[in-house]
């Protein structure tokens, strides 16, 4: 077979090979499937893993099984060993000079090659031959094979810390729906990976009073998740019945100017609403909110700049009052930015037109809505930036 196709029947092997938070249970997956599907091309007869264990590599795993007692010690001191762990790679016949008769006689071998995978070495491969296999041609697949499997096993590693960060964040989530007095309350957001930068959150102040959050840090990925975290972590442990809104954003913005973080901005929309109807709110930086009472359309745009930048900016609260019928909505950027096929965003008007098109009997159908007429407009099913959404639907008043 020539190496191009070789390689390419390799990749297509390891592509076909499920994660696993285990990594010897994808070592051994990856074993298997060599020695099945390289039997022909390479010789593979059979192979063993050994896992690092103080001064010893342990046999862990052997395909077929039968053949070996697992738990088998050899030696780090093992000559073999030594030059596997220098170059990577070895071949071997039992009567090579170097050969431990009695170790390889206990494991059935005669004719065997071995990789060292693992970032930390941590792991050996050894595959058993066939007595007719073609030396040369085993050790230049093999050594293709271990760089391979090295770049698959720190994939799975990269991509298992990327899904806890993953369920870290939707534990920080609140349920997406809630009620509070006669206020229907529904937020969702679709992160454009894994992880996103935007959060929403809902924060019990008191019996009277409910905090609103929708928060966007620069970028997307893991750090902005980390980011946009912290700031909801902050703001939980910030406010109060008894402190201003605008000493807690205060704060909040010297901790994330001092991040270490590539992502340090945060633009973040924070109100207070009241089971009267008053909203106190301050918008650093973010898209305004938008409130119709079905007459009048007013943006939420005031408060001060993002989060981050300056650790000297000053923040202001605001007000507003939500009567009965009337419809909130706070958003991410990711919604008015998001591009059709020809360039073209959004924007503000479209949502403005979603919020007016017709009486919103309650949260959820807005805000299904908006992603909806997203999703149409561009036409992708994976957004491009995060998105977000929350809104707020007051009820309507009804006749004594």
């Amino acid at each position: 077979m020539q190496y191009k196709n070789l390689f390419r029947k390799l990749e297509r092997t390891l592509s076909k090979i499920e994660g696993s938070s285990d990594q010897l249970a994808t070592t051994a997956e990856i074993l298997r499937r060599l020695v099945d599907d390289f039997r022909d091309d390479l010789g593979l007869v059979g192979g063993r893993i050994y896992a690092r264990q103080d001064d010893a590599y342990v046999l862990e795993r052997e395909y077929p099984e039968g053949r070996a007692r697992l738990g088998f010690r050899i030696p780090s001191a093992y000559p073999v060993i030594q030059e596997l762990a220098v170059q990577g790679f070895v071949y071997r016949r039992v009567d090579d000079p170097d050969v431990d008769r009695e170790i390889e006689g206990a494991l059935g071998v005669e004719v065997f090659a071995a990789i060292m995978v693992g970032d930390d070495n941590d792991q050996i491969i050894a595959f058993s031959l066939a007595d007719d296999a073609d030396a040369s041609h085993v050790v230049h697949t093999l050594n293709t094979v271990r760089h391979a499997i090295n770049l698959k096993l720190r994939h799975e590693f990269l991509q298992d810390r990327v899904l806890e960060a993953r369920e870290i964040q939707l534990s920080l989530l609140p349920p997406n729906h809630k009620v509070f007095g006669d206020f229907d309350i529904y937020a969702q957001t679709r992160p454009a990976e894994e992880v996103g930068g935007d959060l929403f959150d809902y924060l019990p102040i008191s019996k009277r009073a409910l905090g609103l959050v929708v928060a966007d840090a620069s970028g997307h990925g893991l750090p902005a998740a980390l980011q946009a975290r912290d700031a909801i972590i902050g703001l939980r442990m910030g406010v109060a019945e008894s402190l201003r809104i605008t000493a807690t954003l205060d704060k909040l913005n010297k901790v994330i100017h001092r991040s270490a973080l590539a992502s340090k901005f945060i633009s973040l929309f924070y109100g207070e609403l009241e089971t009267n109807g008053t909203f106190v709110f301050c918008n650093a930086g973010h898209p305004p909110a938008l409130v119709w009472d079905g007459a009048f359309m007013v943006e939420l745009n005031r408060g001060g700049m993002v989060l981050g930048p300056n650790p000297e900016a000053a923040y202001e609260r605001h007000y507003t009052s939500l009567s009965p019928g009337t419809v909130f909505l706070a958003y991410t950027d990711g919604i008015t930015e998001a591009e059709d096929a020809h360039g073209e965003s959004f924007g503000v008007e479209r949502l403005r037109r979603i919020v007016r098109s017709r009486p919103w009997p309650d949260a959820k159908g807005l805000v299904e809505s908006v992603f909806d007429a997203v999703h149409a407009f561009t036409g992708r099913e994976q957004p491009e930036d995060d998105q977000t959404v929350l809104a707020v639907v007051r009820a309507r008043s009804v006749a004594p």
